[in-house]
């Protein structure tokens, strides 16, 4: 009986871990501040067994003329919203940006397989101030009518670390900038 339970505990710590693990993450989790930094979100899993259909990605504040890449087989949206302070990109006054972009599946074939993995890609401007950064990311698993969200939403209390919660939103660290660094 005792060889049952240990195995039994075994198996539940292996699903707590792996559940733990099962996020999206950022393929370069560090960048230097106020450096252009490409954000490669990588989906590993569908949700439940079913095909991942649709991602979102919030964009922080502070995040400067975010632009995402294209998927053959996906539709692309994004949102903007007005900017309390303005900044200049280019030589043009910038008075609203990026905040949202999500990539939809345009076909129940082109939706990425629980069995598969990819990435999701945008690039933009960090902020000039070191510290954690947070993407709150949603995905959106889909098959037959079923239909499964993901909220990978949580922030941690200190601002850092994401021991403990269940579905922790996405941490970029963003370090100080080397002396002499070109921004763009």
């Amino acid at each position: 009986m005792k060889h049952r339970t240990l195995i039994a505990l075994a198996c539940g710590l292996l699903a707590a871990v792996t559940s733990a693990r099962s996020h999206v993450v950022l393929d370069q989790p560090a960048a230097a501040a106020g450096s252009g930094y490409r954000a490669v979100f990588r989906v590993a899993h569908g949700c439940d067994g079913l095909p991942t259909a649709g991602i979102t990605v919030v964009i922080p504040a502070g995040v400067q003329g975010a632009k995402p890449m294209p998927k053959p087989g996906w539709a692309l949206s994004v949102r903007k919203e007005p900017l309390a302070t303005p900044y200049t990109s280019h030589g043009k006054r910038v008075d609203s940006d990026v905040r949202e972009v999500s990539w939809t599946a345009s076909s129940n074939e082109s939706a990425l397989p629980d069995a598969h993995f990819d990435e999701f890609i945008v690039r933009a401007t960090l902020p000039s101030t070191p510290g954690p950064l947070w993407f709150k990311v949603a995905q959106i698993c889909r098959d037959a009518g079923k239909e499964v969200r993901r909220e990978w939403a949580q922030m941690p209390k200190d601002g850092n670390d994401t021991k403990g919660l269940s579905s922790p939103a996405v941490r970029l660290q963003v370090e100080p900038a080397a002396k002499g660094h070109a921004h763009h």
